[in-house]
């Protein structure tokens, strides 16, 4: 079992940056790819991006690629999730989740899920 739990979401303006930090415990942190979804009242589940498991290869969607940034710290059972130049339509409750392979896009894949923290992009 992994226990995961984000921070550092809160209420920016567009075009403004914000990291958002998610801690793990439990299982061995380092043996999971990490993932970072996205989700809107009433849509699906949206992939953000991905990092293996040592961190030297990630993956984004296409509507973060250039402006988000994932990374991982296994010494301190973390990953980060960098936004740039935010948009409106960032608006989401952002979630980490933990799988064992970071290729996937399908939430259904990942395996253990924070409970999701609020960024909210203003004009």
């Amino acid at each position: 079992q992994v226990q995961l739990v984000e921070s550092g979401g809160g209420l920016v303006q567009a075009g403004d940056s914000l990291r958002l930090s998610c801690a793990a415990s439990g299982r061995a942190f380092s043996n999971y790819s990490m993932a970072w979804f996205r989700q809107v009242p009433g849509k699906e589940r949206e992939f953000v991006g991905s990092i293996n498991r040592n961190g030297n290869i990630d993956y984004y969607a296409d509507s973060v690629k250039g402006r988000f940034t994932i990374s991982r710290d296994n010494a301190k059972n973390s990953v980060y999730l960098q936004m740039n130049s935010l948009k409106l339509e960032d608006t989401a409750v952002y979630y980490c989740a933990a799988g064992d392979s970071w290729y996937f896009e399908q939430s259904s894949e990942y395996i253990f899920w924070g409970q999701g923290t609020q960024v909210t992009v203003s004009s």
